[in-house]
């Protein structure tokens, strides 16, 4: 039947082929269901279908595909199951944006059921695209049964966990200032403000604040200091309203400095750490030796005087008490009285500002504590709203309350506003502009710093207080810092370093959402917070609800359609977990009084953690399968940078608290996507890639392959569909030629197989150096990819397929296919080639599903070899050690340098291959190193087309030796000597070069330092000579005689000739036996050129006939050097 010959290649009709055979033959279901198998376990992170795919989803499933394909032709059975990650932020945010409706018309305008509703529908918007991209990039993933996030099902696994995770006393409600999201209307968790992105370095107003010591309780040795106030530094002025206290260091010591205020020019006494004197007073001001001097200070003056007065120590100052800076905040509404002084605190350092922390308990953390430490405690400024609860200055918009003057009612970031409605000043502009009218202002400046913005919004989050809902992460720190260490991170430095330190510090876990759409908080609490009630299942609910019923708490059951025990999706479709299901059900407490459900949902990042148990309805279904081990942990899982702190660390979690274990044993984390120039992708920028386009444009292996090989995952990819093309064209292009070269010959040949297989032994050099170069490969493939390691192992079959199996191996070999007798020898070649072809196919599967498949169903279903209906159902190549002969790789990858250096002088001199040279001239330091060149004469002088090789020995200075010194490691070496070791390493003779090259080291003496240098310190190069065009590479150094006799000149004419004729054949579609007869118009240097060289003209060109006319009518007209002609040929 001959093998498949393809006149048009184009990878995305390949790939269409490849995905309907596929299809039809069910070859990824096959694949995890071989018998007798090992299972190896891949957790899929679910992605969000309210999103379309990106060019980044294209490179992390990538990874994830090629290598679960990696295992299974290992002889795993891989079972992939998708996912779909469907509450949490980005849903809301884009179903409010659709609606035109913000959070606080959720439960008004929109009831929390309609909303909901929305926000299911909303949430499979672009799943069509997702299953496409899936089917189009060859991304093998089971959609058929996926696990989606809001079913019932699902969400009782998430809820056992919490419940599991109470019963360990490790679940807590607490009251703490918490990183908040105004934009998005909600809390966040610590690891959502690592997400990588989420601190922006931006530039702020900051204040240095003057709070007005009070002489009440100062004592006697401050007196004299008096009236002075307090510098506190702050880049936030809008908390100054809110502050309560003024934090020290106990053991800093401070100064009392007296001056005068820039911006009002009054004299004034402040007081701040000694060690920021300078700091504080740098610009416009100077030190004066004498208090008198300060008497001359003019308003008029550019710079200001100051005088120190005195010092004392942070302690001294423990409870003084100040004005209020903001008169127009009011008093705290608890304890007023202990308000408004100043506390130690250990954070307090003199690193920044003043050393005097403004101190404002309901706006930072830090701030909270100390605060809270204090004894007495200091209130935080708090007041009552319309209801009665405590409520900051600040309310959840991130808009200032009424009453407060100047700010009342306005945001306390310009980025809270509507576009159109952004004001001119900022309020942190304005509360500045009014403290300088104040002389409580004594420095007003732009500070760029890095400050928290919210991960889905791109908003600046403020520390608000907030009650919560904690996960006791910090007690179990240590346990995952030391589970952590059984994991294969790759890279590694993100598993030991990013992450590592992440575990090492890890805080409590806010598990509270302030939002609708989500798993609710499957908690229920009495009136005064005193009782609370877990629920871990869908049955421990129906029975707390027939409690509740008893007591007159609930009328019905609104689970009554639910059977219980039954585990069918029809039947807990029944059932719907969501909070406007949930928020009805009123529970009974020990004491026989309603508890209510607490109102929040859970943090999604907890529901994408749950998923190696709820995609599976643990403990309710599979049981066996999470406690036998036998799905879980995972072997291998792969995201992007971005979800170490998110899924990475959630998983983890999890997995420690409630099972004491990984849940992951290998995990590789991918950088990011950019565009070409490294900048991030956006819509908004013009500079997003679609992958469908590229897939269309390109096919879906080539960016596959383009992906992985350009970088290692880990490393951020500056994606340019430039690259995308030239893999294309040379990779696949390649190795598709290498193919339809060995089709076309061996249908000639009618060669498919059948001959008994040639023994290693018995096979021409040639074949055995590419079988041994391919037996490396195998081994070097599986080694990377058993390790996690992608990129190399692309890089490797790259250059295999390339340099060694098309540069070299195939054109040496040409002449062996379409010339001479069906022998050994042919047979040979046709088998070595074969074997190459096939297993090349094997190893490029995993990244590269569909080519892979098209190239070993060309060959397999001529030769049926393989017992495999698909590639991807075979098993991984075998590496054999006795066909790996490093010698004679050695041996014929050095001809190939010497070959690759000749070419590269032709190509710097602009002489073509066509054109022969006289000689080439080679050094060597051995017999032996001669002997293997010489062994190889034959394949260098056609390969670099010269007519001799002549050796130099370390006798013969035809060729003298230049050093040239590597400045990127002499130069820290030797510092500012740097240039005479250069000259000297630049004035070294022969013999002291070769003594270097022989001992490896060579002592040099500049002035009064020893010099110790090294082959690697230097570069070893050649003179050129006249005549002579040398190179040097690879421990190699050679030279070309560019001297041309009219013989050459007339093997060159002819040379040409032959290219053109054979152009001419292909163009009028001739098969390659077919003999011809030419006709040439007359030229005398052409006819004398051809005539010289007619034997080889007719030889190479199956030219029958070969003749010379006047005139020639028609043709084709050929132009090169100085010559111009027209041939004709005709078929025989």
């Amino acid at each position: 039947m001959g093998f498949r010959e393809s006149k048009n290649f184009s990878l995305t009709s390949i790939s269409s082929e490849i995905q309907d055979f596929w299809s039809k033959n069910d070859i990824f279901s096959k694949s995890f269901n071989k018998k007798n198998s090992s299972h190896f376990i891949f957790f899929e992170g679910p992605p969000s279908a309210n999103g379309k795919p990106g060019i980044h989803h294209v490179m992390a499933r990538t990874i994830k595909d090629a290598f679960c394909r990696y295992k299974t032709l290992k002889g795993y059975n891989v079972k992939r199951k998708a996912g779909w990650d469907t509450h949490g932020l980005p849903v809301e945010l884009g179903v409010e944006k659709e609606l035109g409706i913000s959070k606080d018309d959720i439960g008004n305008k929109i009831s929390i059921s309609e909303y909901n509703a929305a926000c299911k529908k909303a949430v499979m918007k672009y799943t069509a695209e997702w299953e496409s991209l899936t089917e189009e990039m060859g991304y093998w993933i089971d959609l058929s049964n996926p696990y989606v996030t809001y079913t019932s099902k699902y969400m009782e696994t998430v809820w056992w966990l919490l419940k599991n995770i109470s019963d360990k006393k490790l679940l807590y409600k607490g009251y703490t200032v918490q990183p908040y999201s105004p934009a998005a209307g909600t809390g966040l968790s610590s690891h959502e403000l690592n997400q990588p992105g989420a601190y922006k370095d931006i530039s702020d107003t900051s204040v240095i604040a003057q709070f007005k010591c009070l002489e009440q309780g100062l004592p006697e040795e401050l007196k004299t200091f008096y009236p002075f106030y307090f510098l506190a530094w702050t880049t936030t002025p809008w908390t100054l309203p809110s502050n309560t206290a003024l934090t020290v260091g106990s053991k800093i010591e401070y100064c009392f400095v007296e001056t005068f205020n820039q911006y009002t020019k009054k004299k004034t006494t402040v007081l701040l750490a000694k060690a920021l004197i300078e700091k504080v007073f740098n610009k416009n001001f100077y030190k004066i030796d004498n208090e008198n001097d300060l008497d001359g200070f003019k308003n008029t003056d550019s710079k200001i005087p100051y005088f120190i007065l005195g010092s004392c120590l942070g302690k001294d100052l423990e409870n003084l008490k100040y004005d209020r800076i903001w008169k127009e905040s009011p008093l705290p509404i608890e304890n007023p009285e202990n308000a408004f002084r100043v506390i130690i605190g250990d954070f307090v350092t003199t690193e920044d500002g003043t050393g005097i922390v403004h101190t404002a308990p309901t706006f930072g953390a830090d701030d909270y504590k100390a605060a809270k430490s204090a004894v007495p405690e200091v209130p935080p400024l708090q007041v009552l709203d319309e209801k009665g609860n405590k409520v900051p200055l600040v309310d959840l918009k991130g808009k200032f309350i009424k009453g407060l003057g100047l700010i009342s009612d306005k945001y306390v970031k310009n980025e809270y506003y509507e576009p159109d409605m952004i004001p001119e000043k900022s309020v942190d502009v304005e509360i500045a502009i009014k403290l300088k009218e104040q002389n409580l202002a004594f420095k007003v400046e732009k500070y760029s710093h890095s400050y928290p913005h919210c991960w889905r919004t791109d908003k600046p989050v403020l520390y608000y207080p907030m009650e919560s809902w904690f996960i006791k992460i910090s007690d179990l720190s240590e346990k995952m810092y030391s589970l952590n260490k059984d994991i294969n991170w790759k890279p590694k430095s993100t598993g030991e370093g990013r992450f590592g330190n992440w575990l090492k510090s890890a805080n409590d876990w806010n598990l509270s959402r302030s939002r609708f759409w989500g798993v609710p908080l499957p908690i229920w609490s009495n009136e005064d917070g005193t009782e609370h009630k877990v629920i871990g299942s869908i049955e421990e609910l129906i029975n707390e609800i027939n409690i509740s019923i008893k007591h007159g708490f609930m009328k019905s059951n609104p689970y009554i359609k639910f059977k219980l025990g039954d585990t069918s999706d029809s039947n807990y479709n029944e059932v719907d977990l969501h909070k406007d299901f949930v928020d009805d059900i009123v529970l009974s407490s020990n004491e026989n009084l309603p508890m209510r459900r607490e109102k929040d949902i859970i943090d999604v990042w907890f529901e994408s953690g749950s998923m190696p148990y709820a995609q599976l309805h643990y403990p309710f279904e599979n049981k066996d399968l999470i406690d036998s081990q036998s799905n879980f942990p995972a072997d291998f899982i792969a995201e992007g940078v971005d979800q170490t702190r998110g899924w990475f660390y959630t998983l983890h979690a999890i997995s420690t608290i409630v099972f004491d274990s990984i849940s992951y044993k290998n995990v590789v984390s991918n950088g990011l996507v950019l565009d070409k120039s490294g900048q991030k992708m956006s819509k908004r920028l013009g500079n997003a890639i679609d992958p469908f386009e590229m897939i269309n444009s390109f096919g879906a292996d080539p960016v596959r392959w383009y992906m992985i090989s350009n970088s290692n995952p880990w490393d951020n990819l500056k994606f340019d569909q430039e690259g995308v093309a030239e893999v294309k064209r040379k990779f696949f292009g390649t190795l598709q030629n290498i193919y339809s070269f060995f089709s076309l010959y061996a249908n000639i040949d009618s060669f498919e197989y059948k001959e008994a297989k040639i023994n290693i032994d018995d096979r021409p050099e040639l074949d055995r150096w590419i079988l041994s170069e391919l037996n490396t490969l195998i081994k070097k493939v599986d080694d990377n990819l058993e390790n996690y390691e992608l990129t190399p192992a692309a890089r490797d079959i790259n250059d295999f397929v390339q340099e060694k199996l098309s540069n070299w191996y195939v054109r040496l070999s040409r002449r062996r296919f379409w010339k001479g007798e069906y022998n050994n020898d042919k047979v040979s070649a046709y088998q070595t080639l074969y074997e190459c072809l096939l297993n090349v196919s094997k190893l490029i599967s995993p990244i590269a599903p569909f080519y892979s498949e098209h190239i070993f169903q060309s060959l397999n279903n001529v030769t049926n070899k393989e017992e495999f209906e698909s590639v991807h159902l075979s098993s991984f190549p075998l590496s054999f050690p006795d066909q790996i002969d490093t010698k004679l790789e050695n041996k014929i990858n050095q001809i190939r340098n010497i070959c690759s250096l000749a070419l590269s002088i032709r190509k710097k001199e602009k002489i073509k291959v066509r054109q022969p040279l006289k000689k080439i001239i080679i050094p060597v330091k051995n017999d032996a190193e001669k002997k293997e060149i010489i062994d190889a004469k034959s394949q260098i002088i056609s390969e670099i087309n010269v007519k001799s090789i002549e050796f130099l020995d370390d006798k013969n200075s035809l060729l003298v030796k230049e050093l040239k010194p590597n400045f990127k490691l002499l130069g820290p070496k030797y510092g500012r000597i740097i240039n005479d070791v250069a000259k000297e390493i630049k004035a070294l003779s022969n013999s002291e070069i070769e003594k270097l090259e022989n001992t490896g080291k060579l002592i040099l003496i500049i002035g009064e330092t020893e010099a110790s240098i090294t082959l690697d310190d230097v570069e070893v190069n050649y003179k050129d000579i006249e005549g002579l065009s040398v190179a040097s590479g690879g421990g190699q150094t050679i030279a070309l005689d560019l001297n041309l006799n009219n013989d050459l000149v007339n093997e060159g004419i002819a040379r040409e000739i032959v290219n053109r004729v054979q152009n001419i054949r292909k163009s009028k579609g001739l098969e390659v036996t077919d003999k011809i007869e030419i006709n040439i118009k007359r030229s005398v240097d052409l006819e004398n050129a051809i005539n010289s060289n007619l034997d080889y003209v007719k030889g190479e060109t199956l030219a029958i006939k070969l003749y010379f006319s006047e005139k020639l009518d028609g043709g084709e007209i050929i132009e090169f050097d100085n010559i111009t002609t027209t041939i004709t040929i005709n078929k025989v």
